[in-house]
């Protein structure tokens, strides 16, 4: 490794070490919130005489709140600061969750997941805009895929512990789908008053590093930037970003891994309480995909850094994915169908950071704001749809296995589009020679 490269190499990391653990754990905390839901389904479908289907419509208006408010979030973020919107962010959020532990009907369940994902939109999208203000091109791989690791980790976490506390039932007089609620609403507020107090707002305001480095990090940033607006004049109308057709084919592809993602993480703990186990051992069980798909993020996905290799990934990711979740359909036992879950789990977990190393290749400023949250907002559509047709599916098919269809067919389709994004590539790259 030459000198220059140690150089840059000790800047990245001194930027990573110093924002990367805070910007992870608010992502950690928002998955756990989101995937708390379906452990408190097993108890709370029940004291509250709700069916499968009318319980996943309602836990799925948490993405019709998030995709409506998704794009003024990131917006306001822009303008007001990632450090005073992601605790406006969590703050709410975590209000809300412990507000879930006191529902009393339908109606109710219905409003406070709407506004939970109302309170929580624009997460997701402005921390990924916000790593891109710190890291230049060649450095995001690595660094999405440690921020993806806050939702394997976060679902890895989220099972043992929310199967633990299903099983403190009648403590204080609380169901255990209560207790969770209240427990997992605290953690978001006190990251708040974190984020508010310790998350550097940009490159050009930050303490931490020397005047050399930040000057070698402003100009490789500033040299970047300036080569995407050569490529493509950064108009900041929110139509041309919304409806920009690489956007758009962006936003597919996040659609269809969302499908899969939810579809997975909101059905697995039913799927492995038709195996008999207890409310703890569920949740381990629920975490192992999750602790082979944070392995893949650490030793697997940094090696994915250069020229199209993600786009690589994101094929050979969607064909295995597709494979193993349609094996764990019609294969027999228990075991085996586990184990092909398990292997399909961590594919899911590689076509992020592959996913969202492309939209900084064309999007600067404003428009990487409105962009980027676009892209996220039509994948909450895809949550939605991922969690309502895995309870169609059992509805219909009457079978637990069968709703592992959805995310079979997700990456199936995801293949395709994979494929004409390669393609694409390569006439751009022929079109300069």
């Amino acid at each position: 490794m030459s000198h220059a490269l140690q150089k840059e190499t000790k800047i990245i990391n001194k930027i990573a070490i110093r924002i990367l653990p805070l910007a992870t754990l608010c992502y950690l905390g928002a998955y756990i919130d989101r995937q708390n839901i379906s452990f408190a389904k097993l108890q709370m479908a029940s004291d509250l005489q709700i069916s499968d289907t009318v319980f996943a419509t309602g836990a799925s208006l948490f993405f019709i709140g998030y995709m409506i408010f998704e794009i003024p979030s990131n917006m306001l973020l822009h303008k007001f600061g990632a450090s005073r919107w992601i605790t406006r962010i969590a703050l709410s959020w975590g209000v809300i969750t412990i507000l879930m532990a006191y529902t009393k009907n339908i109606s109710t369940f219905y409003t406070l997941r709407f506004f939970l994902g109302a309170a929580e939109a624009g997460l997701y999208p402005g921390i990924i805009y916000y790593l891109s203000l710190w890291f230049p091109s060649q450095h995001r791989v690595r660094m999405m895929g440690y921020f993806t690791l806050a939702s394997s980790v976060g679902n890895m976490v989220s099972g043992p512990l929310c199967g633990w506390l299903l099983s403190l039932q009648g403590v204080a007089s609380l169901s255990g789908w209560q207790i969770i609620f209240l427990i997992t609403g605290i953690f978001p507020i006190i990251l708040g008053i974190l984020v508010y107090f310790f998350l550097p707002e940009r490159p050009e305001s930050q303490t931490f590093l020397s005047n050399v480095e930040t000057c070698w990090l402003l100009d490789s940033l500033e040299t970047e930037r300036h080569a995407v607006l050569q490529e493509e004049p950064q108009n900041v109308s929110i139509i041309s970003a919304v409806f920009n057709l690489r956007v758009m084919e962006l936003a597919v592809c996040f659609m269809l891994i969302s499908i899969a993602s939810y579809g997975l993480s909101y059905w697995l703990p039913s799927l492995v309480n038709e195996f008999g186990v207890s409310y703890t051992t569920n949740g381990f069980l629920n975490a192992v995909p999750y602790f082979l798909s944070t392995l893949t993020l650490i030793f697997i996905v940094p090696a994915l850094r250069k020229g199209e290799r993600p786009l690589y990934a994101m094929l050979s990711a969607s064909i295995l994915g597709a494979l193993c979740f349609l094996l764990s359909v019609f294969v027999h036992g228990n075991s085996y169908r586990f184990i092909f879950l398990c292997l399909g789990g961590p594919c899911i977990y590689v076509l992020l950071p592959c996913l969202w190393v492309l939209p900084s290749k064309f999007l600067k400023d404003a428009k990487a704001a409105i962009g980027i949250a676009t892209i996220t907002s039509v994948g909450g559509f895809g949550a939605f749809m991922g969690q309502n047709l895995v309870a169609w599916v059992r509805y219909l098919s009457q079978s637990s296995d069968m709703p592992m269809i959805v995310p079979a067919t997700a990456c199936a389709v995801l293949c395709f589009m994979a494929v004409k994004m390669i393609c694409s590539e390569k006439n751009k790259i022929l079109q300069k020679k």
